[in-house]
Parts: C-alpha cells; sequence; structure tokens
C-alpha cells in the first residue's frame, strides 16, 4: 500500500475514530481510511481522496474486514473506483465462526 501522511490523516481520524485519541488512530491508517470511506462527508472524503489517492483507497477495499463497510459504502466504492462490474459487486466481507 502506497504511503499514507500520517499528520495529514490525524484531523480525520479524530473526527471518525472518536473513541480513540488521533495519534492511537492513525497507528492503523488503514482504518481510518476505511471509517472516512464508510461514514464520512462529502467534503471529508473529498479531503480523503486528495491525501491518499485512489490506489490507497482500493487497497484498504480488498483488504477489509467484517464490519467496516456498510453495504451502501461497499457499493459506492467498489463502483467510483471500477472494481465492479455492472450489477457485479463483491459480496461484503463477513465473519468466520469456527
Amino acid at each position: 500500500m502506497n504511503q499514507i501522511d500520517l499528520e495529514a490523516l490525524k484531523p480525520l481520524a479524530g473526527k471518525y475514530i472518536w473513541w480513540k485519541t488521533p495519534d492511537e488512530a492513525v497507528r492503523m491508517p488503514e482504518r481510518v481510511v476505511a471509517q472516512v470511506m464508510n461514514i464520512g462527508d462529502y467534503a471529508d472524503v473529498e479531503k480523503l481522496v486528495s491525501q491518499v489517492g485512489d490506489d490507497v483507497l482500493r487497497g484498504v477495499l480488498s483488504h477489509a474486514q467484517a464490519g467496516q463497510f456498510n453495504e451502501r459504502s461497499w457499493s459506492y466504492w467498489h463502483y467510483r473506483l471500477g472494481l465492479a462490474s455492472v450489477g457485479q459487486v463483491p459480496a461484503l466481507p463477513a465473519r468466520g465462526f469456527m
């Protein structure tokens, strides 16, 4: 995955990973990116896209964990990033039970 500017990500981390400090949250930058992709407002999503680029967003989607995305965001980002063909979005990641 491309290098992510952690300092630039801190304002978004503070807003979208509210249960941790920004410094703690950016230790897992992909989690911050996924959270903004899932529940971010338009301005924050645009800021994120300009900061990290489409390749990072594709990487976050391809390594997403169960529960990180809702169905609407999952579909949107697959279409937005050219990862889905018409009517064909991969299933959301699911938790496995042992």
